[in-house]
């Protein structure tokens, strides 16, 4: 008998064109995964994701579901899973739960964001961050950060599927910063229940203008209570972004 199979995935996706599965001949994290889990089971499966994620995005922690018959172990499909995926995606554990569904269960995501400010390239981080070369006020990213904690009206950030409501509840926005040897590294982590499509980058984005001084932190403020996605700014590129936890009951 057909059981679902739950579990949480990694992944580099710098060489794939998003989670969802695309057109044939065009690399995705979903394609690639039902693939593997095909040439297992042999039989045809539909991977579902907690949401997707853009081309070059990373995770550590999306979480997926399938439905195939399996006579073995859940730690005997993981193992034979992994051993026909690329070596940039890895299913990280893997439980049978009948009846759960990756996104409609969600209740919170969380994501973060890294920064490397630097003077010089950082070659090894250029597949993780996004390279400011310009010294970046970090007090005054940290006070936009704080603005979007609660229950707010996102729409400066993003469009809601299908025209539904640009609302969200952010639970933690703040930014971490590390002293490195080159410089610093700056982690944004934002925990809410739910993003609109490239939300984090564009609060990232436009938190990054006011680290440079191009907009000021008033300026931001009035950006984000217009909620209107003419005010928003830079969208940050994809390779600093990564998925790292999705919360269930």
């Amino acid at each position: 008998m057909t059981a679902r199979y739950r579990a949480t995935l990694a992944y580099d996706g710098s060489g794939y064109q998003g989670f969802q599965r695309q057109a044939e001949g065009i690399p995705s994290i979903q394609g690639a995964v039902e693939q593997a889990i095909q040439q297992v089971t042999q039989q045809s499966v539909t991977v579902i994701g907690s949401g997707r994620t853009d081309s070059g995005v990373h995770a550590t922690g999306q979480v997926i579901a399938f439905d195939v018959m399996w006579k073995h172990s859940e730690l005997d499909l993981l193992r034979a899973v992994n051993a026909v995926l690329p070596e940039q995606i890895a299913l990280q554990d893997i439980t049978r739960q009948e009846g759960f569904h990756p996104r409609f269960d969600a209740r919170a995501r969380r994501y973060a964001y890294t920064v490397v400010n630097a003077l010089q390239r950082q070659p090894l981080l250029r597949n993780r961050t996004w390279h400011i070369w310009s010294k970046l006020d970090v007090a005054a990213m940290a006070a936009a950060a704080a603005m979007l904690n609660g229950e707010h009206d996102f729409g400066t950030f993003g469009q809601p599927p299908q025209g539904t409501s640009t609302v969200r509840v952010i639970f933690h926005s703040a930014w971490a910063v590390y002293p490195e040897v080159y410089g610093q590294r700056l982690v944004y982590t934002v925990k809410g229940n739910a993003f609109l499509q490239h939300m984090v980058r564009r609060i990232v984005g436009l938190m990054v203008d006011v680290g440079l001084g191009s907009i000021d932190v008033e300026a931001f403020a009035r950006a984000f209570q217009a909620a209107d996605i003419s005010q928003s700014g830079t969208v940050a590129p994809p390779q600093g972004l990564v998925l790292e936890a999705v919360y269930y009951d």
